[in-house]
């Protein structure tokens, strides 16, 4: 008589490989070039399966957090729940280092401070955390632009203009969506790093979001380099008149985490000039 275990075994092997196949695809190039999102139809092409059966998966993915669905484009993209995972495994010393600092950051300045990562032209946010003492489950796993976010201009502080000429390339306008923003032009990001370099912290006044405002540092390695970001995001009314202390406090935090990942600071060097 044939084991019963067999076959739900291998079910739930082709059911995790399948899974697993959706996930590849939102990870794929094509994915991030288009802004981390991709259509049922197309992540059904590329994985060569049924339309109907990729929805289906999607939206039990979805439930669990694994996915989530744009409600505008209705594209599917990585959910906050597997980068939370990400965060606590491929940068699980980064992570567990990063924890109680920016927690005692959030608490200090009673707002919400978050570490994020860069990828490719976007932010990733790997760690919220309130200063009521709580997860900020919303902003785990969001991406958002490198260009018009605080955060973004921190991970960049150390790019040269050709580095942001190849990652950026000669974009007419790389912030269309976003009038208020001040940067929309390669130039105009380099005169916003520069800043972010003379006062050692950046800001960003209601660019990426009406009413908010935000202040980011960067984190450097043993190496010297830049792999993360500490940020503090606020309502304009409350963090705006403040925005100066907690770009200070920002930074001292950054600092304390750079130096526990073994960096040894020295004399800033020179910037190019573009």
């Amino acid at each position: 008589m044939p084991d019963p275990r067999g076959p739900v075994s291998d079910g739930r092997g082709r059911g995790l490989r399948r899974d697993l196949e959706l996930l590849e695809a939102l990870a794929s190039d094509e994915a991030r070039a288009n802004g981390g999102g991709l259509g049922v139809v197309r992540i059904a092409q590329i994985v060569g399966r049924d339309k109907g059966q990729i929805s289906r998966a999607l939206r039990a993915l979805a439930d669990e957090g694994i996915v989530e669905r744009d409600p505008g484009t209705l594209e599917y993209r990585v959910g906050w729940r597997l980068f939370s995972l990400v965060g606590r495994t491929y940068e699980q010393r980064l992570f567990r280092l990063a924890q109680p600092l920016v927690q005692d950051l959030a608490v200090d300045l009673e707002e919400t401070a978050h570490l994020c990562v860069l990828r490719d032209r976007q932010v990733l946010t790997l760690l919220s955390l309130s200063g009521h003492s709580y997860r900020a489950h919303d902003w785990e796993g969001q991406w958002v632009p490198a260009v018009c976010t605080s955060s973004g201009r921190a991970l960049l502080v150390d790019a040269t203009p050709d580095e942001l000429y190849v990652r950026f390339g000669p974009e007419p306008d790389l912030s269309p969506e976003r009038p208020a923003s001040p940067v929309h032009t390669l130039p105009q990001l380099w005169a916003e790093i520069q800043a972010v370099r003379r006062r050692g912290w950046a800001e960003e006044y209601e660019e990426f979001e009406p009413g908010l405002v935000g202040v980011s540092a960067p984190v450097r390695d043993f190496r010297g380099r830049v792999i993360a970001a500490v940020n503090v995001s606020g309502p304009v009314g409350r963090l705006g008149p403040r925005t100066a202390e907690a770009g200070r406090a920002t930074a001292r935090t950054a600092l304390r985490l750079s130096v526990q990942l073994g960096w040894v600071p020295s004399a800033p060097r020179a910037a190019p000039v573009m």
